[in-house]
C-alpha cells in the first residue's frame, strides 16, 4: 500500500518538501487512524453489552442487539462531534 511519503516527500522530484501536501497526508492519515479506533470502541463495547455467550454465530437477538447498538453509538458519536465542531468553529470566530 502506497504511503504517499515518497523520497521527496510529495515534491516535484527536485528534492523539495512540499509542506501543504505533507500537511494533507497526515490528516488523511489521523482521519483514518481516528475511524479505526471509533469503529474499535464501537465494536468492544457493543460485543460486551450484547453478546453473553460467544460462539460460532450470533442469535437473532444478538444480531438484533448489535445492530441497535452500534446505530446509537455512530448517532451519539456523530451529534457530539457535530457539537464539537461548531464549537471550535464558535471559538475560531471569536478569535
Amino acid at each position: 500500500m502506497e504511503s504517499g511519503f515518497g523520497s521527496d516527500f510529495g515534491g516535484s522530484g527536485s528534492g523539495k518538501l512540499d509542506p501543504g501536501l505533507i500537511m494533507e497526508q497526515v490528516k488523511v492519515q489521523i482521519a483514518v487512524a481516528n475511524a479505526q479506533e471509533l469503529l474499535q470502541r464501537m465494536t468492544d463495547k457493543c460485543f460486551r453489552k450484547c453478546i453473553g455467550k460467544p460462539g460460532g454465530s450470533l442469535d437473532n437477538s444478538e444480531q438484533k442487539c448489535i445492530a441497535m447498538c452500534m446505530d446509537r453509538y455512530m448517532d451519539a458519536w456523530n451529534t457530539v462531534s457535530r457539537a464539537y465542531n461548531s464549537r471550535l468553529q464558535r471559538e475560531r470566530a471569536n478569535m
